[in-house]
């Protein structure tokens, strides 16, 4: 019965949550100043052109009216037609979201793999040269402009030195050799057995999602320190030390594992905000991702791809905080009553 009240309560916290971004894009689609007819018709349509394509839409309706028509397209996946690209709005996104998911897959992972162990090493020896090291490497991640470090990373490593591949996501002469399956670059080729393809995408993916991933990492790294400072002065860290465990298992068993539960969050959110705060990254290395579709379609008063892609990286958000408490649950037994 506790079980199905919590289950219960999970999925109706999920529901008021996606009705909540719902109306949320409804309102943002009213108040922006701009007119979703004219941007259909142009503004040398006749005015029964005009009125019939009004009529179509539902602006006609009252606003109530209106909303409830746009909760039903949204719910059986109709965002409308891109006034960019002519295809359905869920068609680009089903084309531009996996290139962004790769890229920012990466980048965490890259942020993970060396933020956590760093911020570890800065709390552990707290006011001496690693963790001066750590913070001064955070500081900079968090001040430096990402187009200013893309374009950087080209110059010496694509323009200079040739140690990775250009802008683009895949090499001309690999275009269109490979049917997308997954949409996941690497795990396409990876299934279909071609290593060159796989070489290449991988040659292209190396510089943007290091650049992305440094954000990522200065982030990672910081709340990693936090998180293990405040163990680190735990009376049960002092018990085990007065004992006799080594320290390196006090430090990366106990007090790393009670980061964990905090650290999980700060991961999620980390991964959702690469998602879809990867825009100037995308821009400079020519990445065809999500976060290019949406400001290009908002630049072009495209609001159907604008609103789409909203709803989208929302729903990534509300997944990615429902991830994190389940994992709560598996990491902190505390949690589970």
């Amino acid at each position: 019965m506790r079980v199905l009240l919590l289950v219960l309560r999970t999925l109706g916290t999920l529901a008021l949550t996606f009705f909540g971004l719902l109306a949320v894009t409804f309102v943002i689609g009213r108040v922006v100043p701009i007119d979703p007819v004219l941007k259909i018709v142009g503004d040398r349509a006749l005015p029964e052109v005009y009125e019939r394509v009004r009529q179509e839409l539902g602006l006609h309706l009252p606003i109530w009216q209106q909303f409830l028509l746009y909760l039903q397209k949204v719910l059986a996946g109709d965002f409308g037609r891109s006034a960019l690209t002519g295809q359905p709005v869920l068609a680009d996104i089903a084309r531009f979201f996996p290139a962004t998911v790769e890229l920012a897959t990466a980048a965490t992972l890259l942020g993970v793999l060396l933020g956590v162990p760093a911020g570890v090493v800065a709390a552990v020896h707290q006011g001496r040269w690693p963790d001066h090291l750590v913070r001064l490497l955070g500081l900079v991640g968090y001040s430096v402009p990402v187009f200013w470090l893309g374009l950087m990373g080209l110059v010496l490593f694509y323009a200079k030195l040739g140690w990775v591949e250009g802008p683009g996501r895949l090499g001309v002469a690999f275009e269109d050799l490979l049917e997308p399956t997954t949409g996941l670059l690497l795990v396409d080729a990876a299934l279909a057995g071609e290593w060159e393809i796989f070489e290449n995408a991988l040659g292209h993916l190396i510089l943007p999602a290091s650049v992305l991933g440094y954000f990522s990492l200065a982030y990672i790294s910081r709340m990693t320190r936090s998180f293990m400072l405040a163990e680190l002065r735990q009376e049960y860290v002092t018990t085990a030390r007065v004992k006799g465990v080594p320290e390196w298992r006090v430090v990366w068993r106990h007090a790393l594992g009670n980061c964990m539960v905090p650290l999980v969050t700060v991961i999620a959110l980390s991964y959702g905000s690469l998602l879809e705060g990867a825009v100037l990254t995308e821009t400079v290395f020519a990445w065809p991702g999500l976060g290019r579709y949406i400001t290009d379609s908002l630049f072009n008063a495209d609001m159907n791809a604008v609103l789409g892609g909203t709803i989208v990286v929302g729903c990534v958000f509300i997944g990615l905080n429902l991830l994190s408490d389940l994992l709560y649950r598996l990491l902190d037994p505390r949690a589970r009553t």
